[in-house]
């Protein structure tokens, strides 16, 4: 394992003010060295470079914390929508070991590397499922189940909102990871928020490190059962966003 790795997990972890075992670090430099081996076959991400890596893939996800400082003291219900290569779901799984985590992804190829990932790392209690949100989120074991679900998928937050707010249960939050400048794409994301039983709680700004964009985590919290039509068919939330 490289030290510099080691050094710059270890340092970026603790400006969260989490603290990271051997054990953890070690986790993380296996899912880097499955990630960019993977990444040779398969596309699973546009950043390898170890540096990048750390800060964009794992510090990032591992970020939420900016936005809930209590994330990870309980054994709570979280749902990661449109996971990808993992991020952030399976970082905020290494780091807080208690989480029960879901990973939901379209693409099986996906799911395939999440599944040996999990298996490599001897991480328990997370479940990998294949297929839409908006599927998934009318099925009675998925929807309003979760305590958080978390997203860091490109897609605009009227469009996300109805993917991800109907896993959220009442009291619950979805907390997408977004750019730094979305105080425009917020506004008009606000009916379908609104639509789905949600409201816009806080929403936090951050840098990860000098010279890289500003980026921001939106709480939005659950205060309503979201209505029994929605999510709408599979498709309609990305052509049709609801929007004012």
């Amino acid at each position: 394992m490289e030290q510099r790795f080691v050094d710059n997990m270890r340092s970026g972890a603790k400006e969260l003010g989490i603290e990271l075992t051997d054990v953890q670090i070690g986790q993380f430099y296996k899912y880097y060295e499955l990630l960019t081996e993977w990444n040779k076959v398969m596309n699973l991400t546009a950043i390898t470079e170890l540096d990048e890596v750390v800060s964009k893939h794992f510090l990032d996800s591992l970020a939420l914390v900016k936005a809930v400082p209590r994330m990870g003291e309980k054994a709570e219900r979280v749902i990661d929508v449109g996971t990808g290569a993992g991020f952030p779901g399976i970082p905020l799984k290494i780091a807080f070991p208690k989480l029960q985590m879901t990973l939901l992804d379209s693409l099986n190829k996906r799911i395939g590397f999440l599944n040996e990932v999990i298996g490599q790392l001897g991480l328990q209690s997370v479940e990998t499922i294949h297929g839409r949100a908006e599927d998934f989120g009318r099925n009675p074991k998925y929807r309003e189940q979760y305590d958080y679900c978390v997203s860091r998928a490109v897609a605009n937050t009227a469009t996300l909102s109805e993917y991800c707010l109907p896993f959220v249960k009442v009291g619950g939050c979805f907390v997408p990871y977004k750019s730094g400048k979305i105080d425009e794409e917020l506004a008009e994301g606000t009916k379908a928020i609104e639509s789905m039983g949600g409201s816009i709680e806080n929403v936090v700004w951050f840098t990860l490190m000098v010279g890289e964009g500003e980026r921001s985590l939106v709480v939005i919290k659950k205060g309503k059962a979201t209505p029994k039509k929605f999510p709408r068919k599979a498709g309609v939330p990305a052509k049709e966003p609801i929007k004012k």
